[in-house]
């Protein structure tokens, strides 16, 4: 016991360092999610092994990766799975692992590897999206055009290859699968509508939950914690994937309460991130062997391009043939792109269960889950370049300095004004949908005077910040709409 509780305090204190290290960073560009991996690598059995990874330090990673996933699938609005870009996202997906089997059958590079199986092609078509979550956040592109996409296509990207886990690794015979997920799909059903159900009639129970959802009973919090756990339990019994039935758990949250609860989403981001989710990244890290990574670094560049090439194109391409629906810029395209490139805990889990069958070394699993955090590294980082560039409007800013190439200073100082009078509409876009809202709520007439003093200073603020540009607020609507998206 002594063990178990030296190497979960120094995994909680890596917890509670990594985010101020990370804001002490210049720029801020590395996410804590890397620091948190590169701890678990450095202390780790294959470092200098001061974390030993016990049972109970697996438990406590196996219910981190759970909360991850659970938070995934909450994140999911059915809505959007069901709406066109959710569409085109589940096709580009199939694209996607098409691409990933006849790279990985046929590409003499993959067979010499000997990694030529299964495991390879669904990790190579990942996205990971409760990875993303808390970046998408922390760099406020959450509920932009930009986040939105990003979100579409990596669910698919998250929910794909959960699926393509059940289905292509199990070790059953066909129908026996489809049995087994029937089952598994008939029990998520029934947990979903019972709810669903005591919530339409107002249920004695139901109201008794919701009552007592923020005393020290914390029922909505309990019962969520049973609803993650049962169906990750259920899928281990059914000898499936935690992450299935994690994701699961999630997806039927979001179904109950689709409109979400901000003090139950504190409280789930709270035990999440605050204690669970750190251990599973640590843990995660110190399942490398940098050894054998340095052993294998073609595998390791290999396997990162090959993400790009295989899931990172496809979203482009499919961005770009879907303008008239998502008119984003090709930047804009780029970073959605990049940061659905993102892939780490569905390569964990997918290689685990990999070596655990036996169709796959332990060093390769090392390799490919340090290229799967390099990525969670990487490729924010690119993203967060090409949307910073974008606004800047770069591909015009070349055209005009090759035209007139004696007046550069003065085009690149024009086009960097143009980019913070975007960043500064989009600030005030979002505050005058603030006021919209709180209007629609009781009407002008009807506001109580906090309320109107509220709306009066924020009006304010808002023609105050214009005249510090140099405009006129009487004009401000004037501005083109789709500077947010410059055509380059």
């Amino acid at each position: 016991m002594t063990q178990e509780l030296v190497s979960l305090t120094i995994i909680m204190a890596v917890a509670a360092v990594s985010p101020i290290v990370a804001q002490l960073i210049p720029g801020k560009f590395i996410p804590q999610t890397v620091l948190l991996l590169a701890a678990g690598t450095a202390l780790g059995p294959y470092g200098l092994g001061v974390i030993e990874v016990n049972d109970a330090v697996k438990l406590l990673n196996e219910l981190g990766m759970a909360f991850l996933f659970l938070l995934a699938g909450y994140e999911i609005d059915p809505k959007r799975l069901a709406g066109h870009q959710g569409k085109v996202g589940l096709l580009t997906w199939g694209i996607t692992l098409g691409l990933a089997w006849l790279v990985v059958t046929f590409l003499p590079f993959f067979t010499k590897q000997g990694i030529n199986g299964v495991a390879t092609v669904i990790a190579l078509t990942t996205t990971a999206l409760g990875t993303l979550m808390p970046i998408l956040k922390e760099r406020n592109l959450e509920g932009t055009p930009i986040g939105d996409a990003i979100i579409s296509y990596g669910t698919w990207g998250e929910l794909g290859p959960i699926l393509a886990m059940a289905i292509l690794l199990s070790t059953r015979t066909g129908w026996q699968t489809m049995l087994v997920l029937g089952a598994f799909l008939a029990i998520c059903l029934l947990c979903a509508m019972l709810p669903t159900k005591a919530l339409k009639t107002g249920h004695r129970l139901y109201r008794f939950l919701t009552e007592n959802a923020n005393t020290s009973s914390q029922t909505l919090m309990r019962l969520t914690t049973f609803l993650l756990i049962f169906l990750v339990t259920i899928s281990a019994l059914f000898e499936l994937d935690a992450v299935l039935g994690a994701f699961a758990a999630g997806f039927i949250l979001r179904y109950i309460i689709p409109d979400g609860s901000k003090s139950l989403e504190m409280k789930l981001e709270g035990v999440g991130y605050g204690f669970l989710i750190p251990v599973f990244f640590v843990v995660s890290g110190a399942a490398i062997n940098v050894r054998a990574v340095a052993g294998r670094p073609a595998l390791l560049v290999a396997f990162i391009v090959m993400l790009m090439l295989i899931r990172a194109v496809p979203v482009y391409v499919a961005l770009s043939l879907d303008k008239r629906e998502n008119p984003l810029s090709s930047h804009h395209r780029v970073t959605v792109a990049l940061y659905c490139t993102t892939a780490l805990p569905i390569i964990v889990a997918v290689t685990s269960l990999a070596v655990k069958v036996g169709t796959m070394q332990s060093d390769t699993a090392s390799t490919l889950v340090a290229a799967g955090a390099i990525t969670v590294f990487l490729m924010p980082l690119l993203g967060s370049i090409t949307y910073q560039v974008a606004d800047v409007h770069p591909v015009t800013a070349v055209r005009e300095i090759a035209h007139t190439p004696s007046d550069w200073r003065t085009i690149v100082r024009e086009h960097a004004q143009v980019r913070a009078l975007l960043h500064h509409q989009d600030r005030l876009k979002r505050m005058a949908e603030t006021l919209e809202s709180l209007e629609k709520q009781e009407g002008l007439n009807g506001l109580d005077s906090r309320r109107a003093e509220l709306v009066e200073r924020a009006r304010l603020e808002i023609d105050r910040q214009l005249k510090e540009l140099g405009l006129d607020p009487q004009l401000t609507t004037q501005l083109p709409h789709n500077y947010r998206y410059p055509k380059n």
